[in-house]
């Protein structure tokens, strides 16, 4: 027993000598900074390159913490599935008394479980998307100079599991952060710090962190296969493309049409060559090696093509086929679909995070009762465009059986027209 004894002090005056060595070693005073309008627009210019509208329309994230907890949040139903050990816990986050527990597999009323979920959500979501928490109730924020940069601190005075937390958030050249240092109630030394360094971006078009490495003694938090999508998004875009014919628009070879009658376009699509005429001059544009494109003039081909003339026809091309054919790119690389309610039914909001000649365009897709496109509202931040209404009528079904639009009315009541459109093999 005396040995026992002997031992557990000796072992407890080891643990005392180790914290009081990294809290003199490592403890920080938590800064003073100055809230207002530089402290907002700093953390908005974070939000922002974070794709916060993407998250607020994410509809279901996963993840674990440590390889223990794990996760799927159902964030617009307010409903998360927390699973460790033997328990899940189906965790209704606006209403505690809906909750469910079970214990392997059987439904069982166990409050401490439930408490223990709420606590394991509150601090293991944190981890997750803790920056797009910065403008949340009970937050205040104040702007930091740390090492001679603006810094972003982050004080809860209510709300979660611990009030009074407070995160300085490290930013890079892009507002993008980097790690944080942290003043929280649960950890003795303050200005202890952590990576946010290792993101991915999710096919929802948000960025969230696989892993965090601490200062202290380099300790890694894992967050297994972190996942954010917008499942039913994807379904109501799946019926469009049904809608709009899109299995014989891939099988389409040959498409034809004009706009506003400036400008006419033969597309052979299998073998990505477009002929785009206008005025006098015609580019055979090449659209996967516009080095291949050839320049013709009153049909006299140039012995030297023009790269500003090609860049001026791939440009006239990519707006003018968009509005031919944009109902069947919903799904292509470097777009992001979420939902977002319109008169209170389901609209498509289409997001082009890369690509094309202005990325970063959103497009929310107006539909019928059979989800068949009817109009859209146009954001395009490069012309100063917020919702800017158009039309999508008068279809036809082409020679190849898809579905293209002729023409489109805009807000000012002018019309587009496309044209004789024409789509066959």
């Amino acid at each position: 027993m005396k040995k026992i004894i002997k031992y557990t002090t000796l072992l407890f005056l080891l643990l005392v000598a180790v914290l009081a060595i990294c809290y003199f070693t490592y403890n920080e005073p938590l800064p003073k900074g100055e809230q207002g309008k530089q402290a907002d627009e700093l953390a908005s210019k974070m939000l922002k390159e974070l794709a916060y509208e993407a998250y607020k329309n994410t509809e279901v994230l996963e993840w674990s913490f440590r390889g223990k907890h794990h996760y799927k949040w159902y964030k617009q139903e307010n409903i998360v599935v927390v699973s460790w050990d033997q328990n899940k816990v189906i965790l209704n986050t606006k209403k505690s008394e809906k909750s469910e527990v079970y214990i392997d597999d059987e439904k069982v009323i166990n409050s401490k479980i439930l408490k223990q979920a709420r606590a394991f959500f509150n601090n293991d979501s944190f981890w997750l998307v803790a920056p797009y928490k910065v403008f949340d109730a009970g937050t205040e924020r104040r702007i930091v100079k740390y090492n001679d940069k603006d810094a972003l601190l982050i004080t809860y005075a209510s709300g979660g599991t611990t009030p009074g937390d407070s995160y300085l958030w490290i930013l890079d050249e892009n507002y993008i952060p980097t790690s944080f240092k942290m003043w929280v109630k649960i950890i003795p030394v303050g200005g202890l710090s952590a990576t946010w360094s290792d993101w991915k971006t999710t096919k929802s078009g948000i960025k969230l962190p696989t892993k965090h490495t601490l200062s202290l003694f380099g300790l890694e938090i894992p967050m297994g296969k972190v996942k954010a999508e917008n499942r039913k998004a994807d379904i109501l875009a799946k019926s469009i493309l049904k809608a709009v014919k899109h299995e014989a628009y891939k099988n389409t070879r040959f498409l034809e049409w004009s706009f506003g009658g400036k400008r006419s376009f033969k597309w052979d699509k299998e073998k990505n060559i477009v002929a785009v005429s206008w005025d006098t001059i015609r580019v055979n544009l090449h659209t996967r090696n516009k080095e291949n494109s050839t320049i013709f003039f009153n049909n006299t081909k140039q012995e030297i093509a023009d790269p500003s003339l090609i860049l001026k026809a791939w440009n006239i091309f990519n707006n003018d086929s968009f509005w031919l054919v944009a109902p069947h790119k919903l799904f292509e690389k470097g777009i992001v679909r979420s939902i977002q309610k319109v008169d209170g039914k389901d609209a498509l909001l289409v997001k082009y995070r890369n690509g094309g000649s202005t990325p970063g365009d959103s497009y929310l897709w107006i539909l019928d009762a059979y989800n068949f496109p009817k109009s859209y509202k146009m954001n395009v931040p490069s012309m100063n465009m917020v919702g800017v209404p158009a039309t999508w009528e008068d279809w036809i079904t082409t020679e190849s059986g898809t579905l293209l639009p002729t023409s489109h009315t805009f807000s000012s009541g002018s019309k587009l027209s496309m044209g004789t459109v024409k789509g066959y093999n």
